[in-house]
């Protein structure tokens, strides 16, 4: 199972960073982000992804291994040694266990962290100031979408900028400014002023009457009429767990079922991989492969359903963290009796060969 797990997670986590990185480059080429930040904004999404990817692992593996071990007809030998199929589940809560609690310390601890640290990351982007956000040699279009800056390069590490062209469009016309340095200065009340230093600005149309040329020293002009705040929001899903228990509201309680799914959901889909391993070793089908990931996705799916609808207030959180997971419970229960009694007289399977038969015998009784 440990090796089963260990291919198993190589592959879901290869396809989670890749897509995860396609996504914050995307992100970052389009400058919604800044491109120092890339690699953290990687590692953190693909720790948000980590209790889904551990869920995923821990169910094909043990799914892997009970179906190989019908395959190769270790099976037979299994229970013709007199063993039950429910001397599976100790060995197989032996695996699970650690997966369980690990998914339950990522859900509960480190995505929290990972989802909170990545939106201060791209909040604290969104509050630099349009000049600090061009990156040196590309075009950028200020928040008030008036102005396109453009920068050849940073002087160091400070917020001084070199080589500044700026494009302005307001109720005057066109204005083009350049200048060798600019800076961000903040005034007495708080507003912000872009700073231009030995430049020249250029209004108007070249050769019409009223174009106009300047030199200038230094050249302010307002970027902002109000102050930045650099302490991020947290939002419900970046909350600590001591502070999420004492979140009654909906869109608490609703993260709280969440976190408290993917632990459980990991422990019920490991036990329902022992049932649902069953093949015919003659069949040499996988199809059993194909239903576990449809019960992955569709169990998935209801918990977001059941979280949306406590977020929306339509049902209650008492009412509503744990009646999903007992049905799966009843289904794992369910498919184990239906393994463990297969040749009962009351058997589902028993009851349909029986009608099979008795049909073929009144179909003989007819014939003349």
């Amino acid at each position: 199972m440990a090796s089963a797990a260990g291919a198993t997670f190589t592959v879901l986590f290869s396809i989670c960073v890749t897509w995860t990185l396609i996504a914050v480059l995307g992100r970052a080429a389009g400058g919604k982000v800044a491109s120092s930040d890339v690699i953290a904004l990687i590692a953190f999404a693909t720790l948000n992804y980590l209790p889904t990817i551990l869920i995923l692992t821990s169910f094909i593996s043990v799914l892997m291994v009970v179906t190989r071990s019908y395959r190769d007809s270790e099976m037979v030998v299994w229970f013709a040694s007199g063993l039950s199929l429910t001397k599976w589940i100790a060995p197989v809560l032996s695996f699970g266990l650690p997966m369980v609690l690990l998914t339950g310390a990522l859900s509960f601890v480190a995505t929290p962290w990972a989802k909170q640290k990545s939106s201060e990351y791209v909040e604290r982007f969104e509050k630099r100031e349009d000049l600090q956000k061009v990156s040196p040699g590309q075009f950028k279009e200020s928040a008030s979408a008036n102005r396109i800056f453009f920068v050849e390069g940073v002087a160091g590490k400070t917020a001084v900028v070199q080589n500044v062209f700026v494009n302005t469009v307001d109720e005057h016309g066109t204005a083009v400014i350049v200048a060798r340095e600019g800076v961000i200065n903040t005034g007495a009340k708080g507003e912000r002023y872009l700073v231009l230093k030995n430049g020249r600005r250029y209004q108007g149309t070249p050769g019409q009457s009223d174009f106009q040329t300047m030199e200038f020293e230094s050249y302010s002009m307002r970027v902002t009429s109000q102050t930045q705040d650099l302490e991020s929001e947290r939002n419900t899903d970046a909350e600590p767990i001591m502070a999420l228990l004492s979140d009654t509201t909906a869109f608490g309680r609703a993260e709280l079922l969440w976190r408290i799914s993917s632990p459980a959901t990991c422990l019920i889909l490991i036990l329902l991989a022992v049932p649902l391993g069953f093949v015919n070793p003659r069949a040499g089908s996988s199809a059993n492969l194909i239903i576990a990931l449809l019960i992955f996705f569709s169990y998935s799916n209801v918990v977001k359903l059941v979280e949306a609808s406590v977020k929306q207030g339509k049902s209650s959180f008492a009412l509503s963290w744990w009646p999903l997971h007992v049905v799966a419970a009843l289904l794992v229960f369910a498919l184990f009796a239906w393994r463990l009694n297969l040749n009962h007289r009351y058997h589902p399977l028993a009851l349909l060969a029986a009608l099979k038969r008795s049909r073929a015998a009144g179909k003989k009784a007819v014939t003349p």
